[in-house]
C-alpha cells in the first residue's frame, strides 16, 4: 500500500500509545542484560591495560600469572593473528581490520591510556586481578599527542609510521597523523563570497565526549571442543559482533552463534568489538565459559567517545538575508586509529540550507586517545556547533529574527542538498514554523536570560534486514526481528504488524533472534530500525495475508482473488464470491494443519529509501554573572518523524537526545594529565546531566511522510542531538553578549568570557 493510500485510510494502531511490551520486565529487574548470564563452570575475565599514552611494547611475561592457582587462561597479542589492511563497514563508521585487532589487543605499540595488553580468565575476579599484577610488561615510553591541532603540526609524535594521508595528492609520502582528506560541495565558493555583503568567519573547538550509557560493555563467551562457540552480549549489532569476532579468532561465522541481551544504553557506542574476541580466546584456552564485564574506568579509558574537533566556518550573505556562500574546514579526532565521522560531518555541515556555493574540507586525524565510536548522528553534532553559531551571528548582523533567517534559506523539497542529491519531501520549514509559533518562543525574558535557535540534519539509513512472522496455533502472531531493541522497536514492530494485519497489537509478540535464527541483519544504528525493520515487517505481514487468503480460498473452494483481508479476517470479496462467514486468524490457525500446514510470512531485503530528518530547537537560558553557571529554563524541540508510530517513544527520543546534548554543551569533556592519562574516568568527575540539571523539554512531532515507507516513517533517534550545543551557545550570547567558541561551556569558561578574558 502506498503512503497516499495509507494516509486516506484510518489507521487504528499506528499513532497510538500502547503500553510498552518490555516495561514490566525492566522495572521489576527480570530483563536480562549483558552481565546477567550465568553458566556452569564460568570463569571471570579481566584485562591488563596500558598506563601509558604512547609506548613501544617490548615484551610481555605472563608466566607468573599463569602459575597462580585459579588462573585458567592468559592471552596476549600472540593469541590473535595479525590482519591485513581491509576497510569494512562497522556501523556508521568505517574500520580497518588491521586496526581492529590492534585496538582490541595492543601489538607493536600501546597508543592510549587504557589500551589492552593482556587478559586472564580465573575462577574469581579477585584471582583474576591478582594475576594481572603478576604480568610483567616492558615498555619504551614515547612522546604522545592528545590535541587534534597539535597532532597535525610538523614534528608531532607519529602514531603509525605506515600511515599516509589518503585523498590528498599534495600530501608528502612521509609518516603522518592525518589519515584522510575529504571534500564535499559544489558551485564557485570564491565568487559567492565576492557577492556577499556580510561575511562571518569563526574558529571553534569541541572536546571528545562519551556516550555515557549506564550499562558497561559485557559479554559471556563459550567455546566447545567441537569448534563451535557462543557469545551472549550487550550490543547494537550481534551480526557484526559475529563477523568481527569470528574473523579475529579465526573461526567460520557458521561456528559462532551470537545472542543479544537487553541493552542498557548504547547510542552508537556498542557497535564495536572490545572484549568479545578476548573472552572467546580465553574460553578456547580454558575450555570453560568466560564472562567479561568492563568497569566504568575501563569504559571511559578504552571505548570510543565521539570525536572532538577544530573547525573553521565561513558564511557570506547579502543584506536581504540570502546566503551566497558557505565554507568550512574540519579537523576531526579519530583517536588512536583512523576512522572519525569527518565525512558525515562534511556532508551534514550545511545540509539545513539551500545553497548555490558550498565547500567543506575535512581531515581525519589520529592522536593518543581511544579509537572513536559512533555517537548519535556521528560528526553532525560537532560541526553544527560551529555552523549554527555562525548562522545566529549572521542573523544578528542582519537584524533578522533567527528563525526567519533560517526560513529564508531553508532546505526544502526540490533543493539540491549541500552533499549532492536533490531533496524529496522534508520537514525543516515545518519544524521552524512550529518552534516560532510555540508559546515558548514568545515568553518574556528577564535579566541575564537569553534565547537561542538552531537546526540540524541527519541522513538516516536502511540496509540489510530480515524478519520472520509466524502464526501460532491460537491465532496470535510471533514476529522475530534481527535488530536489537534499543529504544522501543519491539513496540513499534508489533504496532506496524498489527496495523497491517488488522489485529490488536497485544496479539503480536516480538522477539530479537540470534544469529542462527535469521539471515544477516545490519545493526541498530543510523536511525534505521523502525524504518527498515518496520518496512520488512509490513512486507512479511503482506505475505502472510496472501497465504491467509489462499487458505480461506481453499476452505471455501473459491479463487484466492475472490478473498479479501479486512479487519483481521478473511472475507469474500463480494456477494458473488459466495455467502461465507468471515474467518479470523484463530480459525485459520486451527484449520492450518488440514489446509497446507504452518502459516508464515517473511522478508529478506536491503531496504532503501530512508527519509532524511530535520529538527529545529529553541533554548532559553539564565546565566549567573557571578559564577558563570548556565541554567536551562526552557527547551523546545521540533523534529520531523515522517509518521510517529508510537508518539510517546518518539517524544522520549527527542528528549533523550536533547538531554545528552545539554551535557555536551555545558559539562562533558575528557581531561588528560601531562602524561596522557585520563583523569576523569567515572561519573563523578565526568559529569553527565541528571534530572535536576534539565528543564521540561517540550517536544513537537512534525509529520511530513516519507513516501518510501508504508506508514511514512523516518528515523528519529539522532537528529535532535545535533542542534543542542549551538542553541545553548546562541542563548548564552543572547544573555551575556559574549560568543563562546569552545565546548564545553562550563562555568569557568562562561565566567572568563563575561569578564572579558576569553
Amino acid at each position: 500500500m502506498s503512503i497516499t493510500e495509507q494516509e486516506s485510510a484510518e489507521m487504528k494502531v499506528v499513532g497510538t500509545r500502547i503500553s510498552r511490551p518490555d516495561g514490566v520486565d525492566k522495572v521489576t529487574g527480570r530483563a536480562r542484560y549483558g552481565a546477567d548470564l550465568m553458566l556452569p563452570g564460568m570463569l571471570q575475565g579481566a584485562t591488563l591495560r596500558s598506563p601509558h599514552a604512547h609506548a613501544k611494547l617490548i615484551s610481555i611475561d605472563t608466566s607468573r600469572a599463569e602459575a597462580l592457582p585459579g588462573v585458567k587462561a592468559v592471552v596476549t597479542r600472540d593469541d590473535f593473528k595479525d590482519q591485513p589492511s581491509e576497510i569494512v563497514a562497522a556501523g556508521e563508521l568505517p574500520v580497518n581490520y588491521r586496526d581492529v585487532v590492534r585496538n582490541m589487543m595492543a601489538r607493536e605499540k600501546v597508543l592510549y591510556d587504557g589500551h589492552p595488553v593482556a587478559a586472564v580468565a580465573a575462577t574469581s575476579m579477585s584471582v583474576a586481578k591478582k594475576a594481572l599484577k603478576l604480568i610483567q610488561v616492558e615498555y619504551e615510553v614515547l612522546p604522545h599527542v592528545i590535541n587534534v591541532v597539535d597532532a597535525m603540526k610538523p614534528g608531532a609524535p607519529i602514531l603509525d609510521e605506515n600511515l599516509r594521508t589518503q585523498g590528498d595528492e599534495s600530501a608528502p609520502d612521509t609518516p603522518t597523523n592525518i589519515s584522510k582528506r575529504v571534500q564535499t560541495g559544489f558551485g564557485d565558493v570564491d565568487a559567492g563570497f565576492a557577492a556577499a555583503d556580510i561575511i562571518v568567519e569563526r574558529e571553534y573547538d569541541t572536546e571528545p565526549v562519551h556516550q555515557g550509557y549506564i550499562e558497561p560493555q559485557a559479554c559471556v563467551a563459550s567455546y566447545t571442543e567441537d569448534g563451535h562457540a557462543e557469545i551472549w552480549v550487550s550490543t547494537q549489532g550481534h551480526f557484526l559482533i559475529r563477523s568481527f569476532t569470528a574473523r579475529l579468532c579465526g573461526l567460520d561465522v557458521s561456528k559462532l552463534k551470537v545472542t543479544p541481551s537487553e541493552i542498557g544504553g548504547g547510542f552508537g557506542g556498542k557497535n564495536n568489538v572490545y572484549g568479545e574476541p578476548i573472552a572467546l580466546a580465553l574460553s578456547r584456552k580454558a575450555h570453560r565459559p568466560v564472562k567479561m564485564v568492563m568497569s566504568r574506568n575501563e569504559v571511559f579509558r578504552a571505548t570510543g567517545p565521539t570525536s572532538g574537533a577544530n573547525m573553521k566556518v565561513k558564511v557570506g550573505c547579502t543584506r536581504d538575508g540570502k546566503i551566497t556562500a558557505a565554507d568550512a574546514v574540519l579537523n576531526y579526532q579519530a583517536g588512536a586509529f583512523p576512522g572519525s565521522p569527518v565525512m558525515q560531518a562534511s556532508m551534514t555541515a550545511f545540509a539545513c540550507y539551500a545553497l548555490e556555493n558550498v565547500r567543506v574540507v575535512g581531515f581525519d586525524v589520529v592522536s593518543n586517545r581511544p579509537k572513536v565510536a559512533a555517537y548519535r548522528a556521528p560528526g553532525a553534532q560537532v560541526v553544527a556547533f560551529g555552523v549554527e553559531s555562525v548562522m545566529d551571528e549572521m542573523a544578528k548582523k542582519l537584524n533578522m529574527d533567527p528563525v526567519e533567517f533560517r526560513l529564508k534559506n531553508a532546505a526544502k523539497e526540490g533543493v539540491k542538498a549541500s552533499f549532492g542529491p536533490t531533496l524529496g519531501p522534508v520537514g525543516l520549514v515545518e519544524c521552524l514554523e512550529e518552534i516560532k509559533s510555540h508559546p515558548n518562543y514568545s515568553v518574556p525574558l528577564g535579566p541575564n536570560q537569553g534565547r537561542g535557535v538552531a537546526s540540524g540534519f541527519w541522513f538516516n539509513i536502511g540496509g540489510e534486514t530480515c524478519v520472520n512472522m509466524n502464526l501460532s496455533e491460537d491465532g496470535t502472531v510471533a514476529l522475530m526481528v534481527g535488530t536489537p531493541d534499543i529504544g522501543g522497536s519491539r513496540a513499534s514492530m508489533s504496532m506496524m504488524a498489527a496495523e497491517a494485519l488488522g489485529i490488536d497489537p497485544k496479539s503480536v509478540t516480538v522477539s530479537v533472534g540470534d544469529t542462527n535464527a535469521l539471515g544477516f541483519n545490519f545493526l541498530t544504528a543510523g536511525s534505521r530500525t523502525t524504518f527498515a525493520s518496520g518496512k520488512a515487517t509490513v512486507e512479511a505481514a503482506q505475505k502472510m495475508i496472501l497465504e491467509l487468503r489462499s487458505r480461506a480460498a481453499k476452505i471455501w473452494d473459491i479463487s484466492v482473488d475472490a478473498v479479501v483481508w479486512e479487519e483481521g479476517e478473511a472475507r469474500p470479496a463480494s456477494s458473488n464470491a459466495g455467502d461465507f462467514e468471515p474467518l479470523t486468524l484463530a480459525e485459520l490457525a486451527k484449520k492450518a494443519p488440514k489446509t497446507g500446514g504452518p502459516i508464515a510470512g517473511h522478508a529478506e531485503t536491503n531496504v532503501q529509501g530512508a527519509g532524511p530528518s530535520y529538527a529545529s530547537q529553541v533554548a532559553d537560558v539564565e546565566v549567573d554573572p557571578e559564577t558563570g553557571q548556565v541554567k536551562i529554563l526552557r527547551f523546545t524541540v521540533a523534529q520531523d518523524a515522517g509518521k510517529a508510530i508510537h508518539p510517546s517513544y518518539v517524544e522520549g527520543q527527542y528528549q533523550g537526545a536533547t538531554a545528552q546534548g545539554i551535557g555536551w554543551a555545558l559539562n562533558e569533556a575528557y581531561i588528560y594529565d601531562e602524561n596522557g592519562r585520563l583523569e576523569n574516568p567515572n561519573f563523578l568527575d565526568y559529569r553527565v546531566p541528571v534530572a535536576s540539571d534539565l528543564p521540561m523539554i517540550d517536544s513537537i512531532i512534525v509529520e511530513v511522510p516519507n513516501p518510501n515507507h508504508p506508514y511514512g516513517v523516518r528515523g528519529i533517534g539522532e537528529t535532535s542531538i545535533i542542534p543542542v550545543t549551538a542553541a545553548i551557545a546562541n542563548a548564552i550570547e543572547s544573555a551575556t553578549g559574549k560568543r563562546l567558541l569552545k565546548l564545553p561551556m562550563s562555568p569557568p569558561e562562561v565566567l572568563e568570557a563575561i569578564e572579558g578574558n576569553a
